[in-house]
């Protein structure tokens, strides 16, 4: 996954707004020296990344890397309303892209706002700690946002048919779900879904199974509201052992660390 490639990175975010545009709202054409993610909540702006021209709407992230051109404005009719954030990644030197497009049409969902809320609370507040507690927020943001666009591309490449069994497990995945009964539902032979997956994805059904559990099950785990326990029984897995070392497998560290 491209996702890999910046998980070892740390954001230093040194300017985050909530920008709720006046109808005269520009960004001057400059280039700049730092990474600007924008998630657009309300209205419309246009957008110049180097040139090229894109029209954002309720639900895009824009995502600017350094070094970039940009330029913009909102429509005077529906002024935008956004939350940007620009950082650098640390040490300083590291000017490595995300995996993202200059715009991703419709992928805030509700999850990323919520987060987006907290993160606001926290910025705003200037208690102990709260430039770490924005920090773990964003990357936690990021990671999401990742995650999401991460799905997309490979249900927009994929064979048809796997699409569709990609569909049904993102919103299954804490039922009983094996490839023998999926292959039946989708009058499909069983050796024959499983070489398919593996094809499309570069992964076994059960492998992507349970990096799907894995990642829903480290979001629950962040939020300090389930027990380890919990997660592992909401995400598809009823023995905690294993869930333990499938998670720890994956990520490298405990489900019990998150939830500290």
């Amino acid at each position: 996954m491209e996702i890999e490639k910046v998980q070892h990175l740390v954001p230093d975010i040194f300017y985050f707004v909530d920008r709720r545009c006046l109808a005269e709202w520009e960004i001057i054409h400059n280039r700049i020296g730092f990474q600007d993610l924008t998630f657009v909540v309300e209205g419309k702006s246009n957008y110049f990344i180097n040139g090229i021209k894109y029209t954002v709407e309720p639900g895009d992230v824009i995502y600017i890397p350094e070094g970039s051109i940009r330029q913009a404005y909102t429509y005077k009719e529906d002024p935008m309303h956004s939350f940007a954030f620009n950082f650098n990644w640390t040490p300083v030197g590291s000017p490595i892209a995300l995996p993202l497009e200059p715009v991703t049409k419709n992928v805030l969902t509700n999850e990323l706002r919520g987060y987006i809320r907290q993160f606001t609370q926290v910025w705003m507040s200037s208690q102990p700690g709260s430039v770490m507690e924005a920090r773990a927020l964003f990357m936690l943001i990021l990671h999401r946002l990742l995650t999401i666009t991460s799905q997309k591309s490979i249900l927009v490449h994929t064979d048809l048919r796997v699409k569709k069994i990609l569909e049904y497990m993102i919103d299954h995945y804490p039922e009983e779900l094996d490839l023998s009964n999926m292959a039946r539902n989708f009058h499909l032979h069983p050796v024959y879904l499983g070489k398919l997956f593996k094809k499309n994805t570069g992964y076994s059904f059960k492998e992507y199974l349970n990096m799907i559990r894995v990642n829903n099950a480290e979001m629950l785990l962040s939020t300090g509201e389930f027990s380890v326990t919990e997660v592992a029984e909401r995400c598809g897995f009823h023995d905690v052992s294993y869930f333990s070392n499938v998670f720890k497998s994956m990520k490298g560290y405990p489900p019990s660390n998150v939830y500290k």
